[in-house]
């Protein structure tokens, strides 16, 4: 636990240019306080002991607005920034180094029993206002939206946005997992090159020339040449949810 705690307790000087020493991270940063709090409770919880786990995990939500279910399994190097809101359901997993923003819900759907909460691989980043809803799997290095939903699997190296979430492949590409303005937005792209299509449509049909409407005319289009088609490959992934 306490090698554990020493990653937490790391983790911070890395990822939050505003901690300023030991000290200041013990006593004003309710995230660290949060992780500490329910690695004691996780340990009661394991040992089956009735009540005080939960007991424990609910005054750590009173001082922190940190709540986490003590049958959630984290990893080590965890930085929940800010923390307020956010909430982790008793059978969700999240792996090493995962970065947890403020607002954020690893939260189930229905009343089943088992497993019923996401599990998170290593070095996930959750952006503020993410729900992160179900059973599911986010694979390695995956960067969710602030404010995206996600209900279904995500694959290792993505990006996620939106609402459903829909992946954004970017391969190739390294983004400061701080910096939330390289967020890509994949409604604008989808929705320009629509708005590309239709002006070449428009284009065609002003150089038709048409004779008068009472006469029998064949109107066919053009091929539209290298302007975006209705079937583009990224009009198509975001129509489908991207593969997820």
């Amino acid at each position: 636990m306490f090698k554990t705690l020493a990653a937490d307790f790391r983790i911070i000087f890395e990822r939050d240019p505003a901690a300023r020493n030991g000290l200041e991270v013990l006593l004003c940063y309710p995230g660290f306080q949060a992780l500490v709090c329910h690695r004691v409770a996780h340990w009661l919880y394991q040992q089956r002991l009735p009540v005080i786990p939960r007991l424990l995990s609910h005054l750590s939500r009173l001082l922190t607005g940190v709540e986490i279910h003590p049958g959630a399994r984290l990893g080590q190097g965890i930085f929940i920034d800010h923390g307020m809101g956010v909430v982790i359901g008793e059978t969700a997993i999240v792996g090493d180094y995962c970065l947890i923003y403020q607002g954020v819900t690893l939260g189930g759907t229905g009343k089943q029993s088992g497993k019923r909460h996401p599990t998170l691989a290593n070095n996930v980043v959750v952006g503020a206002g993410a729900k992160v809803l179900g059973n599911i799997q986010i694979g390695e290095n995956v960067r969710i939206g602030a404010g995206s939903v996600v209900l279904r699997d995500v694959p290792s190296d993505c990006t996620v946005v939106g609402i459903p979430g829909r992946v954004i492949y970017r391969s190739g590409v390294r983004v400061d997992p701080l910096d939330h303005s390289q967020m890509p937005d994949s409604e604008a792209r989808v929705i320009r090159m629509l708005l590309d299509r239709i002006e070449a449509l428009e284009d065609q049909l002003e150089g038709l020339n048409l004779p008068p409407a009472e006469e029998d005319i064949d109107v066919t289009l053009a091929p539209v040449g290298d302007r975006c088609q209705l079937r583009d490959r990224t009009i198509e992934e975001f129509l489908d949810g991207a593969g997820i």
